[in-house]
């Protein structure tokens, strides 16, 4: 884990770098839909959470999770890849995991590339588990996986 990492509720001005971590990141080769207009709505969402690792300028992870009654659903996530490995998305999740059980939520949902073994590698090392296929998901071009985490039984 990284020490000292300093995680932070992400501001307007963070929203450019956001999604052009996410364009890099995670929706490489399928339309560009995470751009800062839409990143900046989520940050000024009363239902979403956006967080950040390092300035506007130089963003090397972040997260955006929306919650929905006792559902928290992790919309995009994602870690620049000159920072992997070293326990910042680790970090990252488990700061939104904290902020999901203090708002009562019962799991988390995600989805990642069906070819992106590394997320869905992640995912299950922190207890998320894959719960379905989803063929075409990503813009009708690429498989993805469904993914939950229980955070406290199911009534």
């Amino acid at each position: 884990m990284i020490a000292g990492a300093a995680i932070r509720l992400a501001t307007p001005g963070d929203a450019p770098g956001i999604a052009a971590l996410s364009r890099d990141a995670i929706e490489h080769g399928l339309p560009w839909t995470w751009q800062a207009p839409r990143v900046a709505r989520a940050i000024a969402s009363p239902d979403t959470n956006v967080v950040v690792v390092g300035p506007p300028e130089a963003i090397a992870a972040f997260g955006i999770m929306s919650y929905l009654e006792d559902d928290a659903h992790l919309l995009l996530f994602a870690v620049q890849a000159a920072h992997r490995r070293r326990g910042l998305g680790s970090a990252v999740l488990a700061w939104l995991e904290d902020v999901a059980r203090a708002a009562g939520a019962k799991r988390i949902r995600v989805e990642a590339r069906r070819d992106n073994a590394a997320a869905r590698s992640f995912y299950n090392e922190h207890g998320y588990h894959e719960r379905a296929l989803a063929p075409e998901m990503y813009s009708g071009l690429l498989d993805g996986v469904r993914l939950e985490k229980w955070l406290r039984a199911p009534e």
